[in-house]
């Protein structure tokens, strides 16, 4: 989203909530208002698509506590006025500039965007331009040192319940980054303080995080989707069986009778954990079939066939392909 965006956009007006709002009155109010502009509702209202465009971005900002701390400082420097960028040469900053260096490369294109690796770590690289200089010039006292960025992989499970990681600087020294739960590939992490000296104080460093896919668990927002395999008789008949979470923890789940491969089943609160809200497992079921048969079975599914002649799946097909 721009930067200018967020200047003329009131979130809480919109959400109906004041700028005093908990993050519980913020959620309480997008459910109501997202409820009742949903499209499903509202089929061909353009208004009601819109309404609901602009409530579940006010939500997506106010409430991450960092996207809303910078929203608020944005909303406080910037009400009332409405920055452009400056002529080439004029040596003026526009808002891109002037919130692209107070907030890392979030609303614009800073340069630097990580280093390389050595010494078991990833490197950091600088910011260059002249960004604190530039913010302490124009809103008056003395420039804050530059931000610095670094980039870093964590694992699957680092991201759904959060980790440490410690990042090498060329001197040797290792600064602890904690990654929150539930962050996302591309995300970054602010560390405070720990960016360039400056006469105003210190920035900060701005750490991209990349995740290791996993073999199992598949991420789907703040959703969690796996692939159960099932028998044909616990297809047929119905079943309980047991899944892993991301957790770490086992939870059973109850397969209907009469289910069908690529049905799949939702297991509330066992995805993405946050601190404010919590996604699903999403269980997808694959019917396996066998590739042998001894005796017996295959003597069964004889039996089965008979007993069901006539009543196969395709009877409607032509129907339904006719052009």
């Amino acid at each position: 989203m721009a930067s200018q965006d967020w200047v003329e956009k009131d979130f809480y007006a919109i959400l109906g909530v004041s700028k005093e709002a908990t993050a519980e009155e913020i959620k309480k109010s997008y459910r109501k208002l997202a409820r009742q502009y949903h499209p499903d509702k509202n089929p061909g209202d353009e208004a009601a698509e819109q309404r609901f465009k602009d409530i579940s971005e006010a939500h997506s900002v106010l409430s991450d506590p960092e996207q809303r701390q910078q929203y608020d400082a944005i909303r406080a420097m910037g009400s009332g006025a409405r920055f452009s960028a400056g002529a080439p040469g004029s040596g003026t900053a526009g808002f891109e500039d002037i919130f692209g260096g107070l907030f890392g490369d979030r609303f614009s294109g800073a340069p630097g965007t990580g280093g390389g690796r050595f010494g078991g770590g990833p490197d950091f690289s600088d910011l260059f331009g002249g960004v604190g200089d530039r913010f302490g010039s124009r809103f008056g006292g003395s420039p804050k040192g530059a931000d610095r960025t670094a980039k870093t992989t964590i694992s699957f499970k680092g991201a759904v319940r959060g980790t440490t990681v410690g990042l090498r600087e060329a001197n040797g020294n290792v600064i602890d980054v904690r990654i929150p739960p539930g962050i996302k590939e591309g995300q970054k992490v602010r560390v405070k303080g720990k960016g360039q000296q400056g006469p105003g104080g210190t920035g900060d460093l701005l750490v991209e995080v990349s995740i290791q896919s996993h073999p199992f668990f598949e991420r789907d927002g703040d959703n969690i989707r796996i692939h159960l395999p099932v028998t044909f008789d616990e297809a047929a008949l119905g079943a309980t069986v047991e899944v892993p979470t991301v957790h770490g923890e086992k939870v059973r789940i109850k397969v209907p009778a009469g289910t069908s491969s690529g049905r799949v089943l939702r297991l509330k609160g066992h995805g993405i954990r946050r601190k404010n809200s919590q996604g699903d497992m999403l269980v997808v079921v694959d019917v396996h079939v066998p590739k042998e048969l001894n005796d017996d079975a295959l003597a069964a599914v004889k039996a089965y066939a008979e007993a069901t002649a006539g009543t196969g799946p395709r009877e409607d097909l032509e129907t339904k392909a006719a052009l």
